[in-house]
């Protein structure tokens, strides 16, 4: 096909969002430039947008546009309470359930060496910042230290090293930190897990060092 860098370029890069191979990410191409022009525009100016404005917060590590995300601004939250869960769409999983009022740390990934995804790949030494009190930037007057870490990383064989990790690190402090019950499924993801489950499983939490 004659002239066709623009083309490949934007196969490309459809590519590299999650399940997307080669001839899906040629079809939504074709598509948008045959049937949705309009649409492509107002893709390519969120996508812009977004990679502008947003940013990590600073307490949470989670996506927001201010230094500090409204979660965490919340006076209405148990701040005693930290959940921690490897993505944002798994923070917004647990939120939908209603079951949960603390606070949240995004981790932004997950522990695995084979993928060469160690520590300071993910938001490990982040955590144990906010946790030992840091002056991460933004922190509410008055802001009560955490008493305990529900680690609500997912039950995969990364999720489980990355929650062993955190309760090992965490093992000498006073914080309590226990993790998900088993309601959630081995191998599963929180954000494909029904919400009924997660909530029975943040209800039946228990302590992450047994």
């Amino acid at each position: 096909m004659a002239d066709a860098h623009s083309l490949e370029a934007l196969t490309e890069a459809l590519r590299r969002l999650p399940g997307v191979g080669l001839k899906s990410a040629g079809r939504m191409a074709f598509h948008l430039l045959q049937h949705d022009r309009a649409g492509a525009l107002q893709l390519s100016a969120a996508l812009a947008q977004a990679v502008d404005q947003v940013r990590h917060c600073n307490l949470c590590h989670t996506f927001t546009e201010s230094a500090v995300c409204s979660t965490c601004l919340d006076d209405r939250r148990d701040r005693s309470k930290l959940c921690v869960v490897e993505t944002p769409a798994d923070q917004s999983a647990l939120e939908r359930t209603g079951a949960y009022k603390g606070l949240y740390f995004v981790l932004m990934g997950k522990l695995s060496p084979l993928d060469g995804i160690g520590p300071h790949e993910i938001g490990l030494q982040k955590l144990f910042d906010r946790l030992g009190g840091a002056d991460l930037g933004g922190l509410p007057d008055a802001y009560p230290a955490v008493k305990e870490v529900i680690l609500a990383t997912n039950f995969t064989a990364e999720g489980e090293a990355t929650a062993h990790v955190i309760a090992q690190a965490l093992r000498t402090t006073d914080i309590q930190v226990t993790r998900l019950s088993r309601g959630v499924p081995v191998g599963s993801e929180l954000e494909y897990v029904d919400l009924g489950t997660i909530a029975h499983a943040l209800v039946d939490r228990r302590s992450a060092a047994n």
